[in-house]
């Protein structure tokens, strides 16, 4: 799916849509990628001279990758928030001009609440990898 089929499903709208493109693999895997352009809000401070992608937004492109699979796991496109990071370790810098791809999974459910893995990689080397959660709320 591109952005405009992402936007039918996700809740996510610029400047926090943050996946150019994601898919389901299975049914508890999904694929997703964004590259970064390098005049986005997050990059402004962070850092003059030096933009580097911050760790929060690595996790929030994770996230919205596997919300891909939350909406459709749940059917009545209720909106996925954020209940927890867990082991969240940051490998790699990420930059402008830099495409990030990201695989993750749903390990575990009992509705409301969902549980994922995810990790990001750019040019194969990974760059942020960590465990977290959602509920799906009206």
């Amino acid at each position: 799916m591109k952005r405009d089929e992402l936007k039918k499903r996700l809740p996510h709208r610029e400047p926090m849509l943050l996946i150019d493109e994601a898919e389901k693999t299975d049914d508890t895997t999904a694929l997703g990628r964004y590259t970064v352009k390098g005049d986005e809000f997050f990059l402004q401070g962070h850092f003059p001279g030096n933009p580097v992608v911050p760790g929060v937004i690595l996790c929030e492109i994770m996230a919205q990758t596997c919300c891909v699979l939350l909406i459709e796991a749940d059917g009545n496109h209720k909106t996925p928030y954020f209940t927890g990071l867990n082991k969240v370790k940051f490998r790699e810098k990420v930059f402008p001009g830099d495409t990030i791809e990201i695989t993750c999974s749903i390990t575990k459910s009992k509705p409301p609440f969902y549980f994922a893995k995810g990790s990001g990689s750019v040019n194969g080397k990974v760059a942020v990898v960590g465990e977290f959660s959602f509920a799906l709320m009206d």
